[in-house]
């Protein structure tokens, strides 16, 4: 009662203050957002008292907390009905995201197994092309069978389903089935001899991998949830309570923690099952450990443990191949024997001044994927390490890596950029001829945009590369809206990738840039440790200097800079939000980590200490207050329109952070700018809501984004 006597009070303040009118771009005003109780809780962090007004919020199903989504909503759902563009947008963008997409294929038994989403539908389906040899002439008309449905089984429109793995006589298929953008899925298996999903399926959980045992009479997979990573052998037909635990939290005497996450495979020929765990989010340690299937019972044995470095193994041609940044922090390619430590392994690629993302090894071939300066780049090696010619590429853009078994005679990869929609291709690997494999016909035409990169320097003067793209011609005045995205963390490479809501952007005549920020794997393990713990703050002076360039170089101005970020990248925009406010027009800030200071007792949020630190930690903590964009948000300042993006169905980042800085930030403005929040009960942080739901969350982000980096004379 005290608290609703509070909300009421507050009301009232609330409705004495309406002339105090919120005013968007384009003519919007709004009434003061809804009155939001701050009701003050005090930490003592090692001598440090830090203050919380909206503790109250991190409770998610608490009336009040619900009573709060409910009117910030409908808040954000009156700014929405008001902009005069969101129609526009709606129509542009269902011309752009209702296309046919494709996933790359996985071959078993000379078929090809593969995920299509047809223009009209919500939701892609799994489909099977019967070749009986993988060589499908392009241009013929193939015959895809569509295998499961997700619209079969489930109405709900954001019900997904993914390809997890196909048994090697192609009968059995595994398969996700996850519910709006949550994590957790279930594991389901379908018989092509049937035509039915069998009985079989795994409770909701965090799947890592998905792997049929070479019989087919079963499959291994990973689970995770906060005490760690386990993995089980399910066999067909039985319960899952009988599911056998085959790799445990203990091995060799050591522990594995709750952020040891660890995936499993069965090697091409079924010879052995392979776990590699990954210690740490990123992983800063990398074992591996293998089981051979031929002998019953058999141990586990070591190809890699106890090193600080990363390793991934593919086994072809009865030979371990491994890449590792071990004494070679951009890369390099070995041929592993197991039980000698790696000095004593043989190089077969060697470490160059380009860092190695990640190789294959597909019909006897080793394909090498590097980044220059960010640009994808895949070399060809015989086994022996012979090189043997490249991929080549129109443009700027990335590239997957070349994927298939390593007995396949095809191998199959894909291409794209911000300026270009991404093809598919199946290269011969006996003849390097590559063709197409798929192309999603998407209206927008590459060739009216140019795509550049430059190099910008940040506050230590460290050189910063940074993509840019527009329409041909586009002025350079300092009057043209600018979106900037960024994200800047866990040794992720931000490449050019094609994205409807860039494409549209880009279509009205908005530049569009990307600056490669420092904590990224862009450059190697020495990139992302610079902007790690205690030097996060490089990360956001990187993002701030590109800011400035793009000013100072008369692409934008403070009035029309737009920019947007996720999870990390939310964090991003946070820090934006409270170190820089001037900068920028509008902020979208979606599924954010924001309170520094509690965010490891949530959600996955302990995973991410190896990468932040955590405030439990004395040393830590100072660094960490310094940053963190909810404990930095300073009352009655003038900061820029914002809108915050979550959703109920977010596992990963809590969402209690978005809901805390909107009433934190709403209560702390004096621009007058509108301060939002976004808050689906049906979409969270991964993929997997239907288009149209899609469609709708991206109009609105654009609709903001759009309207509060308009003209406008008094220059706010």
């Amino acid at each position: 009662m005290r608290r609703f006597a509070c909300l009421l009070s507050a009301l009232l303040l609330g409705i004495a203050a309406l002339a105090q009118s919120i005013r968007g771009r384009d003519g919007i005003t709004l009434p003061p957002p809804p009155a939001v109780e701050a009701t003050p809780v005090t930490d003592d962090y090692f001598g440090t008292r830090v203050t919380d007004s909206y503790r109250w919020l991190e409770d998610a199903k608490s009336p009040q907390t619900r009573e709060f989504i409910d009117a910030q909503n409908a808040y954000t759902t009156r700014y929405m009905k008001l902009a005069r563009i969101r129609p526009q947008i709606l129509d542009d963008l269902d011309t752009l995201e209702h296309v046919s997409r494709w996933s790359l294929p996985m071959q078993r038994a000379g078929n090809l197994y593969f995920m299509r989403r047809m223009s009209d539908e919500e939701q892609a389906s799994i489909y099977v092309r019967r070749t009986g040899t993988g060589q499908t002439p392009v241009g013929s008309a193939p015959k895809d069978q569509r295998v499961i449905d997700p619209a079969s089984f489930s109405r709900d429109p954001n019900t997904s389903v993914r390809l997890a793995d196909v048994a090697r006589d192609g009968m059995l298929i595994a398969y996700y089935v996850r519910q709006g953008g949550a994590d957790e899925s279930t594991i389901r298996v379908y018989s092509l001899k049937t035509g039915k999903t069998l009985e079989d399926e795994t409770p909701a959980a965090l799947h890592y991998s998905v792997s049929f045992t070479p019989d087919g009479k079963g499959f291994y997979y990973t689970r995770n949830d906060r005490k760690g990573t386990l993995l089980y052998l399910h066999t067909l037909g039985t319960r899952n309570s009988h599911d056998e635990l085959v790799f445990g939290r203990e091995f060799h005497g050591e522990e594995l923690g709750p952020i040891d996450l660890f995936r499993a495979e069965v090697t091409d020929d079924g010879h052995y099952l392979v776990v590699t765990i990954e210690r740490g989010v990123p992983a800063k340690r990398v074992d591996i450990v293998f089981r051979d299937l031929t002998k019953p019972n058999s141990m586990f044995e070591v190809l890699v443990w106890g090193l600080e470095s990363r390793f991934s193994t593919v086994y072809a041609k009865g030979a371990w191949y491994v890449k590792t940044d071990y004494n070679s922090p951009m890369g390099r390619v070995m041929k592993a024997d197991p039980g000698i430590m790696p000095e004593a392994w043989k190089t077969i690629v060697p470490e160059g001044k380009d860092v190695i993302e990640d190789f294959s090894v597909v019909g006897g071939k080793v394909y090498v994927r590097r980044l220059h300066d960010v640009k994808s780049e895949i070399s060809v090696y015989s086994l022996d390490g012979k090189p043997e010619g490249a991929l080549h590429f129109d443009g700027i853009g990335t590239a997957s890596g070349v994927y298939g078994r390593t007995t396949d005679r095809y191998g199959y990869f894909s291409f794209e950029s911000y300026i270009q929609p991404p093809t598919l291709y199946r290269i011969d690997t006996l003849t390097a001829k590559r063709d197409i494999f798929a192309q999603p016909k998407i209206p927008f035409d590459t060739a009216q945009f140019d795509l550049k990169q430059v190099f910008y320097k940040s506050k230590d003067g460290t050189p910063i590369p940074m993509f840019i793209a527009g329409k041909k011609g586009l002025h350079q005045v300092g009057s043209e809206r600018l979106l900037m995205t960024g994200y800047g963390g866990f040794n992720v490479s931000l490449t050019p990738a094609w994205s409807p809501v860039y494409g549209w952007w880009l279509q009205q005549g908005g530049w569009f840039a990307v600056p490669n920020l420092r904590g990224g794997g862009e450059y190697g393990e020495e990139w992302h440790e610079q902007g790690m713990f205690e030097k996060k703050q490089n990360v956001f002076d990187d993002w701030f200097a590109a800011a400035e360039y793009l000013i100072a170089e008369k692409y934008t101005s403070p009035t029309h800079f737009a920019i947007l970020g996720a999870s990390n990248g939310g964090l991003l925009m946070g820090a934006s939000i409270t170190q820089h406010p001037e900068l920028f027009s509008a902020v979208l800030c979606g599924y954010p980590l924001l309170d520094m200071l509690r965010y490891q007792l949530f959600m996955q949020g302990p995973h991410w200490t190896t990468e932040y630190g955590s405030s439990a930690k004395e040393k830590q903590f100072p660094y960490l207050l310094k940053y963190s964009p909810y404990q930095n948000v300073k009352p009655s300042s003038a900061y820029p329109a914002v809108m915050f993006f979550t959703g109920d169905s977010d596992t990963r980042v809590d969402p209690l952070h978005a809901r805390k800085m909107t009433a934190l930030l709403q209560s702390a403005s004096t621009s007058g700018r509108p301060v939002l929040l976004h808050y689906s009960t049906a979409g969270g942080h991964s993929a997997g809501v239907s288009v149209e739901q899609q469609i709708q969350d991206h109009t609105d982000e654009l609709t903001f984004l759009w309207t509060e980096t308009g003209p406008t004379s008094s220059g706010k």
